[in-house]
């Protein structure tokens, strides 16, 4: 099979861009593209402005040159000179102030299309990425794109435009050889500092990397302060920092020389352009073909022109990081949705919440299967409980079931309804869940409840509090339901975190629950508490219970033992103990490991 070539750079940038000028240039936004239209009209004019200061400047040493006595003339064309410099800045400004609206929505429209399609991937891509990493690639994208648009748009494209006005002028005012002379020298400036630039960032990455080396050096060492100490390793702690600090010192010096070698050679590229021009008008003036002005303003066009070019190698240097941080932002816009709505997806219509999973078979690699040919049937209203040890396959079920991923092979449905046939976000409306660890917002208590159903009243979230049974705990703090959990729940024990949980799930109402583990991570106590809340919670629902402990699920209609991907035994507790299998085996160990705390506990040792 042919594999397809991964895009080069240059093509991938290539691609940002068409991607970005769509967000530039929005569909059903005749406001936003009407202010492109202005600001680039508005730019264009700048330039037109900026073009004829040096013609008016011209004019001036030209009347002052000629000896007029009369100074009206020289008076009104340097009136004019100032008038000019002042439009240049007004519609500068007013481009900005137009614009800024397209490329501020431009980066909200951008960074809200990222943060919908993570979203809508799967947990597998979830799981295999960094949340913190996939924030900054956002956030660096972000930036990248905001300095592209400015200069790329207000710096690169003026220049071009300028410069192409320039040679017309100077076409206009001379002859061929003055346009040609400038345009050499642009070019040639141009090519001279990206590829010393280029060749530049190499002694930039060599510097950050011997910075960041003896950084953490520094930082590793007086952690460990202690332990330099028993060692008495002073000696070789100040040696390892001083090896990073002579690189950074190498790097450094090579990156200050190259830079040296840089503007010497920017500032020979000018001197040579702007010398072969000066001689080329001296020599006019001296044969009575161009006049002193006309002197000054083809000198004075080389400096306009190479002014925003002494700011090229720092432009392009930027632009080409900008471009890589937007690559890889859109290379996530790119990813695949391995869980999609088929075109036709009904809304999923619950009538009793019947569950079956027909020769469901699932792995997350080809090389292990999760489960294999699991069939099992939960009927309406049923709390059918799901155990095995660890790595069976308990909490695949449950994830299959909200369709975090489709199964390779078989179906799952509910009333009928196969999962792959109903919209995603229908079924898990229908469907609450409780986990083992729960995650809470770094918000207030009423927060994280009401998040169950987003806009519920005041009365319906404390009437789930009251019955997940923690109304009295909330009620009982300063600050009530606005109290504070902290950064992903923190402040709170891991019991009140479950209980605001399973008020969250209440407050949702969901037809059918799915409780995974919500208990195994408390304690006896605890867990007995947090179990009469849950039995509260599923009373008229489908259950599906995943558990680790057995003593919270022998009232379970159907038990579902798992081992190694298949389904061993299935039955009430009742008849798995009858069956003396891998259940009774399960049950006799936790039960002896329950006997052995309770005996620390009499003895007043932690269990």
């Amino acid at each position: 099979m042919t594999e397809t070539p991964e895009p080069t750079p240059s093509q991938s940038h290539w691609q940002t861009l068409r991607t970005l000028s769509r967000h530039l240039w929005p569909a059903g936004r005749a406001d936003l593209k009407l202010r492109v239209v202005a600001a680039l009209s508005f730019l264009f004019a700048a330039r037109l402005v900026s073009v004829y200061i040096p013609v008016i400047y011209k004019d001036a040493v030209d009347a002052l040159s000629l000896g007029e006595i009369a100074l009206v003339l020289p008076l009104a064309v340097i009136a004019s000179y100032g008038l000019a410099r002042l439009m240049t800045t007004i519609l500068g400004e007013l481009r900005d102030f137009v614009f800024v609206r397209v490329s501020q929505h431009a980066q909200r429209a951008v960074a809200l299309n990222t943060f919908k399609h993570l979203h809508r991937l799967s947990l597998r891509f979830h799981l295999d990425r960094q949340t913190g990493g996939l924030s900054r690639v956002i956030e660096r994208a972000l930036r990248g794109m905001q300095f592209v648009l400015s200069f790329m748009l207000f710096n690169i494209l003026p220049t071009l435009i300028e410069l192409v006005l320039v040679m017309v002028v100077m076409t206009y005012y001379f002859d061929y050889r003055y346009p040609i002379v400038t345009g050499v020298t642009v070019v040639v400036y141009i090519l001279f500092t990206l590829s010393v630039t280029e060749w530049r960032l190499k002694f930039r990455k060599e510097m950050n990397a011997k910075d960041s080396a003896a950084n953490t050096k520094a930082i590793d060492s007086l952690l460990n302060f202690e332990t330099v100490k028993y060692f008495s390793n002073e000696e070789h702690e100040y040696s390892r920092y001083d090896e990073s600090l002579a690189g950074y010192e190498n790097a450094a010096i090579k990156s200050q020389s190259s830079l040296s070698l840089l503007n010497v050679g920017q500032a020979t590229i000018i001197s040579i352009g702007v010398v072969l021009l000066m001689y080329m008008a001296a020599q006019g003036v001296v044969d009575g073909k161009l006049s002193v002005g006309e002197f000054v303003l083809a000198n004075t066009y080389m400096m306009q022109l190479f002014m925003p070019l002494n700011f090229l190698g720092f432009v392009y240097r930027e632009m080409k990081q900008g471009f890589i941080d937007m690559d890889k932002m859109f290379e996530l816009l790119s990813v695949a949705e391995e869980v999609q709505d088929a075109p036709d997806a009904q809304d999923l219509a619950v009538d009793g919440g019947r569950i079956v999973f027909d020769h469901v078979s699932f792995s997350y690699n080809e090389d292990r299967r999760i489960l294999d040919d699991i069939s099992f049937t939960a009927e309406a209203g049923q709390n059918v409980a799901i155990v095995g040890p660890s790595g069976s396959g308990k909490s695949t079920v449950a994830r299959l079931l909200f369709r975090f991923y489709d199964p390779q092979s078989g179906g799952i449905s509910i009333d009928g309804q196969d999962l792959r046939a109903v919209s995603q976000r229908s079924l898990r409306k229908n469907i609450g869940v409780v986990p083992q660890d729960t995650v809470l917002f770094n918000d207030t208590i009423g927060y994280n409840i009401e998040y169950g159903n987003p806009g519920a009243s005041q009365e319906a979230i404390e009437e789930a509090a009251r019955l997940a049974q923690v109304h009295g705990f909330v009620t009982a703090l300063t600050d009530g339901f606005e109290t504070a959990v902290g950064e992903r729940g923190l402040k709170l024990s891991g019991g009140e975190k479950q209980r605001v949980a399973i008020a969250r799930t209440i407050l949702k109402d969901p037809p059918i629950l799915i409780l995974d583990e919500a208990t195994s991570a408390l304690d006896s106590h605890t867990e007995q508490e947090i179990q009469d809340s849950l039995e509260e919670v599923s009373r008229g629902r489908t259950t599906l219970t995943v558990a680790h402990r057995l003593s919270t699920i022998k009232d379970a209609d159907l038990i579902i033992v798992l081992a190694q991907g298949k389904i061993v035994e299935k039955g009430t507790h009742q008849e798995l103990l009858a069956l003396d299998g891998e259940y009774v085996s399960m049950w006799n160990r936790q039960q002896q490991a329950r006997e052995y705390e309770d005996r620390l506990r009499e003895y007043g040792a932690p269990a």
